[in-house]
């Protein structure tokens, strides 16, 4: 017997079918296979979810199981398991299968029927030099960095146009550069001028920035930092994992008086010096013990590296919180699951539901630097479609939450989803700017998320101004069943991790969006939490694959009006990056870096990057020329995608 396990990128999560070992573990089986695999996987024939059909697999014993080769999208690269090594794996009490590195979840000896692969790292090919992976006991006696980017400079990120410093440009996440000399006009004469790629086929989402001409971005485990005109490595630090990791996404990096920081997927905030890549303090604050792990960017302002965990899908307790930044000591924190006594708490009518209540940080914050108030994007509740084991309306789940940025005080929220049922996490507070709605002045904030909307609040009143659809929105209030209930969103619809951009020279909003429908399942049990698995209580039968597009909106951001809004063949994922050249720069899942006419959504210039583009898009100045820089690679486990990861520098020839 032959399985063939194509597995395309290292920490993405493969769930093998449940193997019974014996009549008597069927319903045990049945049990974690809910847990474990139902969250991309169906056992209907012909009917796939994210991942193939495992039916005629599920309920089979161990060593029974035919032929197998699993392919796709996500699964590239080639893992070959004959009958011994398999039956070894099985009957093993190690953590680790047999030839690899690879840890697996077996909870104990009596359900070893259900096997889940979490896929380490494969590293890259632009290698460390031994300076830049100091011990952590070697950091602590390094004398720290000096450099930028200041605070001021920070502060007044959004005018600078040789400079990218926070993961959507600045503390507003406007994605907007006052940039022209690529323009509608000759955007079909931009060429690549060069490509750094790695050797790692890893979810690339990362959100490089840009300072003083070098590059500094997230891959994978490492982070590097690249010349932004030539490509020349300056150096590479990889991290070596310290524990269990849930899930690889990462969305890069901060910068700030010479440190660069980041978090990573075994719960780690890890902060480097910018010139050399090398280690000055790292510090645990979450773990997949406790279903958590870190994939959003950080966001450094004055002395603070701000920031939570995402888990809510693994049954989390979150929270967003400071650190020193030259230490990694807590500064504050704020509970978006409340503790007992503290506001909020009252929203959960049983106090046990909040012990793995969820609340995902997953997407750039946004902040009034100004005014020192920061705005956080709170995701879903878990269990994530069993709604009845959670009553209330489970504060601080699915809301914009605005704080003290110094002391992490609440200052207000706005809920928009109660007692969510679908996953519709909250996913931006971006962009925040100011315009004249209805005959006033104002200040305003955008605020969009998973369920397929895009609100628009006056950050004074907190009033919503307008609302809008960005993608197709059909049974939207449908309550998961047994059965399933049609609707869409689906799991993956909506505003996902790259938010709007702003124009403020023509007051437009850019909106990119995936239009994804599929079938919403909840178990017939409520479901039992289960360390380092998705605390779903059912799952989602996507529409197949080929059903999915995007949507790319453009809107009158003083009235709510749709200026020009077009399908696209592909969910749009990656960031959307605004100009004063009247062009907008993104890309798409069919591998294409875009250049748009910003006046009618009109492609001006597309290239095939060889991997698809769902990570950041970011433009800047260096020596007076204009450059566009784009990520290429895989996306996730369930969007997909294909190719390393990657960033192609983009130029007028």
């Amino acid at each position: 017997m032959n399985i063939a396990a194509r597995i395309g990128f290292a920490g993405v999560l493969l769930s093998f079918a449940s193997f019974a070992l014996a009549q008597q573990d069927v319903a045990e089986g049945q049990k974690l296979y809910e847990a474990q695999c139902a969250s991309c996987h169906t056992v209907t024939p012909g009917v796939n979810g994210f991942g193939p059909s495992l039916a005629g697999v599920v309920g089979r014993p161990a060593g029974k199981v035919p032929g197998f080769n699993y392919s796709g999208a996500m699964h590239t690269s080639g893992l070959i398991w004959d009958e011994a090594t398999l039956d070894a794996f099985l009957t093993n009490t190690s953590e680790k299968v047999p030839g690899t590195s690879m840890p697996v979840s077996i909870p104990d000896a009596h359900v070893r029927s259900v096997i889940i692969v979490y896929l380490r790292s494969v590293g890259t090919t632009m290698a460390p030099s031994a300076a830049a992976t100091p011990s952590d006991a070697a950091a602590t006696s390094r004398p720290m960095p000096s450099g930028g980017p200041t605070q001021d400079e920070l502060t007044n990120a959004a005018a600078s146009t040789r400079d990218w410093l926070y993961a959507s440009k600045d503390y507003t996440g406007q994605r907007f550069v006052k940039l022209s000399q690529i323009n509608r006009k000759n955007a079909h004469d931009l060429r690549p001028i060069c490509i750094i790629r790695s050797d790692s086929a890893t979810p690339t989402q990362t959100n490089p920035l840009v300072y003083k001409g070098v590059i500094y971005a997230t891959v994978n485990t490492s982070v590097v930092a690249f010349d932004a005109t030539t490509c020349r490595l300056r150096w590479v630090y990889k991290w070596e994992g310290k524990g269990r990791v849930l899930s690889p996404a990462n969305r890069g990096v901060a910068i700030k008086d010479g440190i660069v920081v980041r978090g990573t997927a075994d719960g780690h905030l890890v902060a480097l010096d910018m010139q050399k890549g090398q280690l000055i303090w790292s510090r645990e604050i979450g773990s997949a013990e406790k279903s958590q792990y870190l994939s959003m960017p950080p966001l450094i302002f004055e002395d603070m590296v701000i920031y939570g965990p995402a888990g809510a899908d693994w049954g989390a307790k979150n929270w967003v919180g400071a650190f020193k930044l030259t230490t990694g000591e807590p500064m504050w924190r704020f509970n978006l699951i409340p503790d007992d006594g503290e506001p909020g708490a009252d929203s959960w009518k049983d106090p046990k539901a909040r012990i793995h209540g969820g609340a995902s940080l997953w997407t750039p914050l946004a902040l009034d630097a100004k005014r020192g108030i920061l705005y956080v994007p709170v995701g879903n509740p878990a269990p994530d479609f069993y709604g009845d084991v959670r009553q209330g309306d489970n504060l601080y789940t699915n809301s914009a939450v605005a704080l003290d940025v110094r002391t992490g005080k609440l200052l207000w929220y706005r809920q928009f989803i109660a007692n969510d049922v679908h996953d519709s996490d909250l996913s931006q507070v971006s962009p925040l700017f100011s315009g004249t709605v209805g005959g006033k002045a104002r200040n305003l904030m955008t605020v969009s998320g998973k369920d397929g909307l895009l609100h628009v609040l006056d950050r004074d009143t907190h009033e919503t101004l307008y609302t809008l659809p960005i993608t197709t929105r059909t049974n939207v209030d449908a309550a998961p069943t047994v059965a399933g209930v049609h609707r869409c969103p689906g799991l993956l619809g909506g505003m996902e991790w790259n938010g709007p951009a702003y124009n403020p020279l023509s007051k437009t909003l850019y909106v990119a969006a995936v239009d994804w429908c599929g079938t919403f399942k909840r178990n017939a049990d409520p479901p039992e939490f289960t360390p380092y698995a998705h605390h779903y209580g059912g799952s989602v039968v996507p529409d197949p694959r080929e059903q999915s597009s995007g949507w790319l909106t453009a809107i009158d951001s003083t009235t709510g009006k749709v200026r020009w809004k077009k399908h696209w063949p592909t969910p749009l994922v990656a960031a959307v990056t605004a100009t004063s050249g009247g062009v907008l720069f993104t890309g798409d899942l069919d591998n294409n870096f875009l250049v748009l006419d910003a006046s009618n959504g009109d492609t001006l210039y597309k290239f095939n990057t060889g991997g698809s583009v769902g990570g950041g898009v970011v433009t800047y100045e260096v020596g007076g020329k204009q450059y566009v820089a784009t990520t290429s690679g895989v996306i996730s486990g369930f969007f997909g995608g294909s190719g390393t990861s990657a960033m192609i520098v983009f130029a007028l020839r």
